[in-house]
C-alpha cells in the first residue's frame, strides 16, 4: 500500500513538474496558503503572547504589520510561481518587475505604520508629562516628515528596480533639499528650539518667566513656531521658540511656586537695632501668606548718611509676591508709629561761618 501511495505521488509530481503552468499554480497555492498561515500566526500567537506584556506598543505593531507581511509572502510567491514559466521571458520580466514594486510598495506601507505607532508612542508619553501643545504638532510634524521620506526612498527604489538612472534624480533632490533647508532654517531652528525647551523641561504652560528684556509673564503655550506669553500688563507676547531658547530665561516657577521677598527700610538714628528689628519680625509672622520655612530675616545692613538701613528677607508664594510687598509695608509703617520710631527724609547739616571783618 506504502509502494503503492509513494508511486502516486511521484507520478503527480512528475506530471506537475512537466507542465509548468500547473507547476505554477501550485508554488503560487502554497504560497497563499503560508499568506493565510502567517495572518493566523500573528492572530493566534503572536497577539495573545503580547497581550500579556505591560505595555500596548507590540500589540498595535503586530496589528500594523500583519496584513503588509501577509501580502508580502503573496507576492513572494508570484514571483517563484513565474520562475517555472521562462518560456515568456518578457512577460515574466515585466511581472516580476510589478511584484518587486508591490513588494516594495508594501513593506514601505508597514514601515510608515510602525513609526506612526512609534511617534504617537513617544508623544503619548511626552503629553502625560507636559501640558504644551507642542507635543501634537511636533507629532504631527514628524508624521508627515517620516511619510514622505519613506516614499521618496520607495520611489527610488521602484525606479532604480525599473532601469531608470536615478543619479541625476539623487543630485536634483540633493540641490533642493539644500535649497528647502536654507529657506526653512528659521523654521526648523523654532522648531528644534520649542522641542528642546520641552525635552530639557526648561519652561512648561502655567510657568511665570522673566525673560532677558525684562518682560515678566506667564506662559500660556509652547508651540511649534513661538512660545506665547501673558504678561502682567494683560499683553501676550509671542516669541519665536529659536530665539527664546537662545536666551536667558528666568523660571521663577521652579524648582516650586515659592520666592523671595525683600525689603529695604531705613530707621532714624537713635533707633535700637533690636527693637527694629523684633518689630519688623512681630508684623513679618503675622501675615498668612508668609512662609515659615525658610525663616523670615531681619538684617542690619548698613549705618547710611541719614537713616540705619535693613534689609528684610522672607518667602510667599510667588503670585503672593506682590500683595506681601504692599501688606509688609503697610503693617511695618504703622508699627513703626505706634512704637514712636521715626523714618527720616534725606537731609543735610549746614553750617553757617561768619567772618570778622
Amino acid at each position: 500500500m506504502a509502494s503503492i501511495i509513494a508511486s502516486s505521488i511521484s507520478s503527480i509530481t512528475e506530471i506537475i513538474q512537466q507542465n509548468k503552468f500547473i507547476y505554477s499554480a501550485v508554488i503560487l497555492i502554497v504560497y497563499i496558503i503560508a499568506s493565510k498561515l502567517v495572518l493566523w500566526i500573528i492572530e493566534k500567537v503572536f497577539l495573545r503572547i503580547a497581550k500579556k506584556t505591560k505595555t500596548h506598543l507590540d500589540d498595535l505593531i503586530l496589528l500594523k504589520i500583519k496584513k503588509p507581511l501577509s501580502a508580502i509572502v503573496f507576492l513572494i510567491g508570484v514571483h517563484f510561481a513565474l520562475i517555472p514559466l521562462e518560456a515568456y521571458a518578457k512577460f515574466v520580466e515585466i511581472v516580476t518587475k510589478i511584484t518587486d514594486s508591490a513588494i516594495i510598495i508594501a513593506i514601505t506601507y508597514g514601515v510608515i505604520g510602525v513609526v506612526y505607532i512609534l511617534i504617537d508612542y513617544w508623544k503619548n508619553e511626552w503629553t502625560s508629562k507636559t501640558e504644551s501643545k507642542l507635543d501634537d504638532n511636533l507629532a504631527i510634524l514628524l508624521h508627515t516628515t517620516a511619510k514622505y521620506i519613506l516614499l521618496i526612498i520607495c520611489i527610488i527604489i521602484i525606479l532604480h528596480r525599473w532601469g531608470v538612472n536615478i543619479v541625476p534624480l539623487l543630485g536634483g533632490l540633493g540641490i533642493a533639499g539644500v535649497a528647502v533647508a536654507f529657506a526653512a532654517q528659521s523654521t526648523i531652528s523654532n522648531i528644534f528650539g520649542g522641542a528642546s525647551m520641552v525635552v530639557d523641561k526648561t519652561i512648561k504652560v502655567g510657568d511665570i518667566i522673566k525673560l532677558d528684556t525684562g518682560e515678566v509673564g506667564t506662559v500660556q503655550e509652547v508651540g511649534v513656531r513661538s512660545t506665547k506669553i501673558l504678561t502682567f500688563d494683560n499683553i501676550v507676547l509671542s516669541i519665536p521658540n529659536g530665539k527664546l531658547a537662545d536666551s536667558r530665561i528666568q523660571n521663577m516657577s521652579a524648582p516650586d511656586a515659592r520666592i523671595r521677598v525683600t525689603l529695604e527700610i531705613g530707621v532714624e538714628y537713635g533707633s535700637e537695632p533690636e527693637k527694629v528689628r523684633k518689630i519688623i519680625l512681630d508684623e513679618i509672622s503675622t501675615l498668612d501668606e508668609v512662609l515659615k520655612e525658610p525663616a523670615p530675616v531681619v538684617l542690619f545692613i548698613e549705618m547710611a548718611d541719614f537713616a540705619l538701613k535693613f534689609r528684610v528677607l522672607f518667602y510667599t508664594h510667588l503670585d503672593q509676591k506682590y500683595p506681601m510687598i504692599d501688606l509688609a509695608n503697610s503693617r511695618i509703617y504703622k508699627a513703626f508709629g505706634k512704637n514712636g520710631i521715626g523714618i527720616p527724609f534725606p537731609t543735610r547739616t549746614v553750617y553757617l561761618r561768619k567772618e570778622c571783618k
